[in-house]
């Protein structure tokens, strides 16, 4: 997308420290998006996001919930006006996404980072 600078893949939204895939402990797989918000705004990545998502799909563990992480009151506005939005157009259907505060962020095993464009090749 124009305007995202990089996207990191990692775990958050847990108390605990370090996750790590085999051990994710309480955390949730996350990708951290660096963007510029002078070309994006974080309403177009949500957007972009509730596009390729199924978020009514009820995840079988916290590792593999919905989630929407905010920075600000702004954030948490705009993330709120998007579930919104997808529960109004769900014809009745449970939208499963949290949105949480950001909480510490770590990074995922190399393994995991640019995973489509490594499995294309």
């Amino acid at each position: 997308m124009k305007g995202v600078i990089r996207t990191v893949v990692g775990y958050s939204g847990g108390q605990e420290k370090n996750p790590t895939y085999p051990d994710i402990k309480d955390s949730t797989e996350s990708i951290l998006i660096e963007y510029n918000p002078d070309i994006i705004s974080y309403e177009d990545i949500l957007a972009e996001w509730s596009r390729m998502h199924a978020p009514d799909s009820q995840s079988w563990s916290r590792q593999y919930r919905s989630a929407i992480f905010y920075v600000d009151e702004e954030q948490k506005r705009i993330a709120e006006e998007t579930v919104n939005a997808l529960k109004s157009g769900s014809k009745g259907k449970t939208i499963y996404t949290d949105i949480e505060p950001v909480s510490a962020f770590y990074r995922a095993e190399e393994c995991h980072q640019d995973y489509y464009r490594k499995k294309r090749e």
